[in-house]
């Protein structure tokens, strides 16, 4: 399927990927639309100053109303399901929530999207379903581990979205990004943690353990293979990766940002934004062999030229703004 001029609904579009792609998709021509969080603010979250944001139709709603999903999905040709709670420090303080959002949400947008005659379904997964390492690089058979009630709602999340194709063949595809980041990613997200602490001229650099590694992705490739996989017949009742390749600690990328941003920064593991001993994902790296054997994909940016597109971002002052760099948010 060329998606180029469907008609596309991008759920999660208020957030850091969901901004991007929707931002993706109005240049490639699609016609889209655009949930967001319905808030009494009526916020439209990264959206809200996006130079697209006349040239799609915005919606406010939450995917936990199967009523709302139903009239979303209407007239629909492709969904992008990122619509999710992320932060995995805050699952374990809200664990019910995430049940709530990720997995009776997901259940709620893929009957509604079958419902009404969705040609295509792409459900957002994450690689936190693989949980640390057991071999590497981590391909699609790896065992699935969950590490922290994030983990577990997105592996139910995505078992539900599955059955779907299993059950009634609907054109379901699981997209598993790595560890995107990029313009506009929450502050707990370590890459703009960083930078943001630099660019706020703190003292000290607080960070919780150094040593994991991570598959690092700039937000326009994760984008590409969003993309990418929407347009694969062959990818249709399969779940793919989308990742770099490569694999780098915390401490190192840290490193790079310091010199990048000319910083002598002084670096301290802080206790509070430690993980549980058991719930720490130490090794990630993607194997990303099977989406580049359905697809053209390729990841475009090198870690260095993404972190340059990062930091520049933040260091305009409007941008940083956004962000309490004195808070540990969870």
């Amino acid at each position: 399927m060329d998606i180029k001029g469907k008609r596309v609904l991008v759920t999660g579009a208020d957030g850091f990927i969901g901004s991007h792609l929707t931002e993706f998709l109005v240049e490639m021509g699609c016609e889209v639309r655009a949930l967001v969080l319905y808030n009494s603010f009526n916020n439209w979250g990264w959206l809200e100053n996006s130079p697209i944001q006349q040239k799609v139709k915005i919606v406010s709603g939450d995917i936990r109303d199967s009523f709302l999903c139903k009239t979303i999905t209407k007239d629909i040709d492709v969904v992008f399901h990122l619509a999710a709670l992320i932060a995995i420090p805050y699952s374990y303080l809200a664990p019910a929530s995430y049940v709530e959002t990720n997995v009776t949400g997901t259940l709620n947008m893929v009957q509604a999207a079958m419902e009404n005659g969705v040609k295509r379904f792409i459900q957002t997964s994450t690689s936190e379903v693989y949980g640390t390492a057991l071999y590497a690089p981590i391909d699609e058979k790896h065992p699935l581990q969950p590490q922290s009630p994030y983990s577990a709602t997105k592996i139910g999340s995505d078992s539900i979205a599955m059955s779907y194709f299993n059950a009634f063949e609907f054109p379901l595809i699981i997209a598993r990004p790595f560890n995107t980041y990029g313009p506009r990613q929450s502050a707990r997200a370590v890459i703009p943690n960083i930078i943001s602490q630099i660019a706020a001229g703190n003292a000290i650099l607080n960070l919780g353990d150094l040593s994991p590694t991570r598959d690092f992705n700039h937000v326009r490739d994760t984008c590409a293979g969003f993309v990418a996989l929407a347009s694969c017949e062959k990818a249709i009742g399969k779940t793919v990766n989308i990742g770099s390749g490569r694999e780098i600690s915390v401490g190192n990328t840290a490193e790079i940002i310091k010199r990048q941003m000319s910083s002598n920064i002084s670096i301290n593991s802080d206790q509070q934004r430690m993980r549980p001993a058991k719930s720490e994902v130490f090794r990630l790296i993607a194997d990303i062999s099977l989406i580049q054997s359905l697809t053209d994909y390729k990841p475009s940016y090198t870690l260095e030229e993404g972190l340059g597109d990062t930091i520049n971002w933040f260091l305009n002052p409007e941008n940083l703004k956004h962000y309490k760099t004195h808070l540990y948010n969870v």
